[in-house]
């Protein structure tokens, strides 16, 4: 059986610690804003994407709320 690479290594580390890296992004985020100020939707749209591309994606966003119209799933 081969050696796990590095970006394995890494990918599986990321994987198993999604919950901190999602919030070093959002202080790095915080950061940038204040930094490039004017820019936060462009920063906003690279973290988000940053969290997507990192585990399981955002794991400090809310719960996304069902449409007021349509009954919560069963």
């Amino acid at each position: 059986m081969a050696a796990m690479g590095f970006m394995d290594k890494a990918k599986e580390m990321l994987g198993q610690h999604d919950d901190k890296v999602d919030q070093g992004l959002d202080k790095a985020g915080d950061l940038a804003k204040e930094r490039f100020a004017g820019h936060d939707d462009q920063i906003d749209g690279a973290v988000g994407k940053a969290k997507e591309a990192t585990g399981e994606g955002d794991t400090t966003a809310a719960p996304a709320e069902p449409p007021a119209d349509q009954p919560p799933p069963a």
